[in-house]
């Protein structure tokens, strides 16, 4: 046979100490106000009752269709509402959207170095080990004419000759990309 645990035991004799107490009040006789107490409460006057819409929250535009809030300078009686047309300007077009990152680079390139000197630089996505692929044309620069590979890394564009060393490092800016040659320092810019 189990036996019940002492916790079991108390929560039983409270249980029914609680059950004795309530019925032990709900037993007692129940008593009314007289009815001299409640004839002496003032009766409330009773008025009309007039609904109106709120007006809206301090901050907020009511809308333009909303009749206006009740006040002094309502009218009580119906009347045509006065609309006062506003000049509808256009809004303003967003501006243009300025992609960044590697993808924003893949393509053919324009590439003009410090001495104005043009040649065709273009920048695959064609991965090449960790690198994407890369191709140079026509270039007088002899550093610039050996780039075959390139990376986007930091928000910078790095051309690298075989090897693995730098060839130059641009960064986006005025529509295209504008940095140097590393040997030389002399400057470099890409444009589409």
């Amino acid at each position: 046979m189990l036996r019940p645990s002492l916790s079991t035991f108390a929560i039983l004799c409270l249980g029914a100490s609680l059950g004795a107490c309530a019925s032990s009040r709900l037993d007692a006789p129940r008593t009314r106000a007289p009815q001299a107490a409640l004839d002496a409460v003032p009766a409330i006057p009773s008025g009309t009752v007039t609904a109106a819409p709120l007006a809206p929250p301090p901050g907020v535009a009511a809308s333009p269709d909303a009749p206006p809030p009740p006040g002094p300078q309502a009218s009580l009686s119906p009347a045509t509402p006065t609309v006062i047309a506003e000049p509808v300007t256009p809004p303003a077009p967003p501006p243009p959207v300025v992609s960044t990152g590697r993808a924003s680079v893949v393509g053919s390139w324009d590439a003009r170095d410090a001495t104005g000197a043009n040649c065709k630089v273009t920048l695959s996505s064609a991965p090449a080990l960790d690198l994407y692929k890369a191709s140079a044309a026509a270039c007088p620069n002899k550093d610039l004419a050996k780039v075959s590979a390139w990376d986007f890394r930091d928000g910078e564009v790095y051309l690298y000759q075989p090897g693995g060393s730098v060839a130059a490092r641009l960064r986006q800016g005025g529509g295209g990309l504008e940095g140097a040659l590393t040997k030389s320092g002399a400057a470099l810019a890409l444009n589409r």
